[in-house]
């Protein structure tokens, strides 16, 4: 059989018995990402022989964060020792990677943020180049990517490798301490969910009318700006709930704001346990809500967007001074 098959049937098998806590669910999802890993290592060394150097595999946005739910797609890259004549093997690596991980049930990053992907494969020189050339350019692009790379974790491999480039980033960050009002306004967009009288604000056309997509209206105001005030603390963790926990006394009252997305990780199980699909994971029918349900969806948006104007206070004041 397959290999790949087994591991999307140890899948489907477990999905919905360790979907009881994103803690649980996210050690699943990781336990399958690793195999799967393995799995593709194993066949293109049997095809390309012997992996040519040192490297890490490492996992990028949701699956960085511990933060998938039922359905992710995927987010990754590869680190490898030694010059980028390497890059072929590893581009070759990278790509029956996403086969694989596609085969067992994770969908293909729309965006090619895969280590398929010449971008995001990388020899330890080739990466200290990208991200100098991404903060250089300092555009909204760039720092896009800046910020994408930032959520990560090695899931396979030398950790060192990533946690060396990271440090290397945030001292050129605070060289420049301007790029954190560019990056700032990299996120400065966030789209309401609720209107100036309480009501919600669903999607009224697209794919899922009478739908809030929980990504960008309810999620990314936590998730930008705790990573945000991560980066100007040198908080390496890429976990949201990790790096809340970490900030330093001085932003204590901004640790107020944990229980609430930890409550929203909870929510999300709860309303998307019987997600069919990628896509649908990240949208709430309004009208299938209990009122008690709406009320504390409410009340952690009103959350989300306070804490995000906070941090956007914290870093003007740092870049004024």
């Amino acid at each position: 059989m397959n290999p790949y098959l087994k591991i999307r049937q140890l899948r489907e098998k477990g999905i919905y018995k360790f979907s009881h806590g994103h803690r649980t669910l996210n050690h699943f999802h990781d336990q399958l990402m690793k195999k799967t890993v393995q799995v593709a290592i194993e066949k293109v060394e049997s095809e390309f022989g012997p992996v040519p150097a040192l490297f890490a595999f490492f996992t990028m946005g949701s699956a960085a964060r511990s933060e998938q739910s039922i359905w992710s797609d995927q987010d990754h890259g590869l680190i490898f020792a030694g010059n980028e004549q390497e890059k072929p093997y590893f581009l070759q690596l990278g790509t029956e990677i996403s086969k694989g991980l596609h085969e067992v049930g994770y969908e293909y990053c729309d965006g090619n943020v895969m280590a398929s992907n010449m971008k995001w494969c990388h020899s330890i020189g080739g990466w200290e180049k990208q991200l100098t050339e991404w903060l250089d350019e300092a555009s909204w692009e760039s720092l896009r990517y800046f910020t994408t790379f930032f959520d990560s974790r090695v899931l396979l491999g030398e950790e060192g490798y990533l946690r060396s480039l990271k440090e290397t980033s945030i001292s050129r960050l605070n060289e420049e301490s301007f790029l954190y009002s560019r990056l700032l306004e990299n996120i400065s967009h966030v789209k309401k969910g609720i209107g100036v009288l309480g009501q919600f604000l669903p999607d009224i056309y697209g794919k899922k009318p009478g739908h809030l997509n929980s990504k960008d209206t309810i999620f990314f105001p936590y998730v930008n700006s705790i990573r945000l005030l991560a980066l100007k603390e040198a908080i390496l963790d890429p976990s949201t709930i990790n790096r809340f926990e970490k900030l330093p006394l001085h932003l204590s009252h901004i640790k107020s704001y944990q229980s609430h997305f930890e409550r929203l990780l909870e929510l999300r199980l709860l309303l998307k346990r019987n997600a069919t699909n990628y896509e649908d994971v990240h949208y709430v029918k309004i009208d299938s809500l209990s009122k008690f349900e709406k009320q504390e969806l409410k009340q952690i948006m009103k959350k989300g967007y306070k804490l995000f104007n906070e941090t956007k206070e914290i870093i003007l004041k740092g870049c004024r001074s």
